[in-house]
């Protein structure tokens, strides 16, 4: 039974990484799950300099998932080639950095700092909606996509992934405008923005006001995006949104994902993603599936 996928030319054992930002470098979930059983740990976001991330409080749950607005915290590149790399490494697992930045420039430093380390691919985020530049702003605009895309592309050494927001009116033109500028795959959905108020004290629970909201609630419109993306580009497609287990990572692949990246489900349970790894695994051999290349993109109408 085989349960490797191919993205890029990087071979990956399963199609069950992590999502960036719910599972840091992998160091505080070592004690709970082997993470040689990861097809890739995809790691947090990583600048070209430490950023100190938004004022507190950042964090608020929700109906059926949760708010964040932790603001791309990050102790910067150098401190993550020099302690996380060395610490992924000790794993038989890929590596994904999750690359962010507030300019072209931010980006394009931080992709070159790596290009000479021992990292497998990169996931540009150009979509996260907590900060106040760079983020969202570059993943709205198609030509923006396009041109940063391109821009990295140039100086990349490794395969880039772009990371793309749900924030926008179609997301069929910002996937196709990553493939034109390059990008070897593309990534999402990163969280859709929300809020959320105390009604007693009459404020709002987030410091920054709004947040991304994840989890479980927003796994319909994940899925949807993500059919949507993988029917209008020929490069691979990443899935994430509210994959809680292995039915919904499937769902993923069924809809046309190579990949999914598990989020939410490791604040809940750290062991999320190695138990739906395994329950792909038995799914397979249940349905008498030999490869899971099978799966992807398998949907038919009703």
């Amino acid at each position: 039974m085989n349960t490797g996928v191919a993205i890029a030319g990087i071979q990956f054992k399963n199609p069950v990484t992590t999502a960036s930002g719910t599972f840091g470098s992998g160091m505080e979930f070592c004690d709970y799950i082997d993470l040689s059983r990861l097809g890739a740990v995809t790691t947090k976001g990583i600048a070209s300099i430490p950023w100190p991330g938004n004022p507190t409080p950042r964090i608020a749950e929700t109906y059926g998932g949760m708010l964040n607005a932790i603001g791309l915290q990050n102790p910067g590149v150098d401190v993550f080639i020099r302690r996380d790399i060395p610490f992924l490494r000790k794993y038989d697992t890929k590596i994904i950095v999750n690359v962010v930045g507030k300019t072209a420039d931010d980006y394009c430093e931080t992709v070159q700092r790596l290009s000479d380390t021992d990292v497998d691919m990169l996931e540009i985020n150009i979509s996260c909606p907590n900060v106040k530049e760079g983020g969202i702003s570059f993943g709205q605009d198609p030509r923006q996509v396009e041109l940063l895309t391109k821009r990295i592309k140039n100086c990349a050494r490794q395969p880039i992934i772009m990371k793309l927001s749900p924030n926008v009116t179609d997301i069929t033109s910002i996937a196709k405008a990553a493939e034109a500028g390059g990008a070897d795959a593309v990534s999402l959905i990163n969280t859709l923005t929300g809020t959320r108020i105390d009604i007693y004290k009459r404020k709002f629970l987030l410091a920054n006001i709004t947040g991304g909201l994840s989890g479980p609630a927003i796994k319909p419109v994940a899925l949807r995006m993500v059919y949507q993306a993988a029917k209008a580009v020929s490069i691979p497609v990443i899935g994430m949104g509210g994959i809680m287990n292995a039915e919904d990572a499937l769902e993923f692949i069924m809809a046309g994902a190579t990949m999914v990246a598990v989020g939410t489900a490791n604040f809940i349970n750290p062991s999320a993603a190695v138990e739906i790894i395994e329950g792909i695994e038995c799914f397979m051999e249940d349905q008498g599936i030999e490869d899971i290349n099978e799966l992807i993109g398998c949907v038919e109408r009703p």
